[in-house]
């Protein structure tokens, strides 16, 4: 073994600080900067002044940045039309679709009318989907309450969208995003995993809330539970005061929701191609600034800058 000269100790000695301090500040760098996602912004439509025509709705919300825009289902084969026109003259891309009819009739039903009448719905906003290029329709699949039980609305909800529901989504060349809400059902990230799972179908994709689990629950918990099954995202904050028994949702980085872990436990859904912001609505000073915290969450940050305690 060849032995150092006191030249070379003390040169390498003198080099040991310096490499720890780049250590260091490559390190804080790659925490600050996290990796990139291949994820883009949209709105909901009611978060747009209504006063507007869909023209100028479609082109305000690309005037103030978002990517996309998340549409609820439409009736009216005029306004279908006219939406869109509206995207493909603004370039604001429809990627997905918001079932309207999944509450007032649940796919869980005992009434076979009731199930009839939601899957019917469904079709509507398929056909809106096929119509406007979107990729996915949000469903969600079923609604607990006095009279369903959560085996009820398991049993009864799976076999109607595996057997119906896939094969016209399928048709049409969409997928279904099952988004967990304040139904009383699918409240662990372990069932909506084990849900999604049950049908073994690539039609199925878990669309997740980041704001409804925070009552019982951490969003970036659900997000590494569900990983690769999530195709797209809801943003939205929620403050609890558990003092007072109370709570709000809020603007984006003003309620509890660890935005940073959020964007973090985001690098295990890499099939997350959208998300959606699903707040109160406003004019275009406000959603530009709705825009500006979402790239700050993106990048990795808390959407606003609180102040230091």
């Amino acid at each position: 073994m060849s032995t150092m000269t006191r030249r070379q100790i003390l040169k390498t000695s003198a080099a040991l600080p310096l490499a720890a301090w780049l250590d260091a500040a490559r390190d804080a760098e790659a925490r600050q900067s996290p990796p990139p996602i291949n994820i883009k912004r949209a709105v909901l439509v009611s978060m747009l002044p209504k006063e507007l025509s869909w023209q100028d709705r479609f082109a305000l919300a690309k005037a103030v940045g978002f990517d996309g825009i998340e549409m609820q289902t439409v009736t009216d084969q005029r306004d279908a039309e006219a939406i869109a026109k509206a995207s493909e003259s603004t370039g604001l891309v429809i990627h997905s679709v918001m079932n309207s009819d999944h509450w007032k009739y649940p796919l869980s039903s005992p009434d076979p009318e009731v199930v009839k009448k939601s899957v019917a719905g469904m079709k509507t906003s398929l056909m809106n989907a096929a119509l406007w290029k979107a990729g996915i329709v949000l469903l969600v699949p079923a609604v607990v309450d006095a009279k369903t039980s959560y085996a009820d609305a398991w049993g009864r909800s799976v076999p109607v969208i595996r057997d119906q529901l896939i094969p016209i989504a399928s048709g049409f060349r969409v997928q279904i995003g099952i988004e967990e809400v304040w139904n009383k059902f699918l409240l662990s990230p372990l069932e909506f995993r084990r849900y999604l799972d049950e049908f073994q179908s690539p039609v199925i994709k878990a669309y997740f809330d980041v704001g409804n689990v925070v009552l019982y629950g951490y969003p970036q918990d659900w997000i590494r539970t569900l990983g690769r099954r999530i195709a797209r995202l809801h943003l939205k904050d929620f403050k609890i005061d558990r003092g007072n028994g109370t709570f709000q949702w809020t603007n984006l980085g003003e309620g509890d929701i660890d935005w940073p872990e959020v964007r973090s436990a985001l690098a295990e859904a890499p099939n997350a191609t959208w998300l959606t912001t699903e707040i109160s609505g406003g004019d275009r000073a406000y959603l530009t600034d709705v825009v500006r915290r979402v790239d700050r969450f993106l990048a990795g940050f808390t959407p606003v800058d609180r102040p230091s305690a």
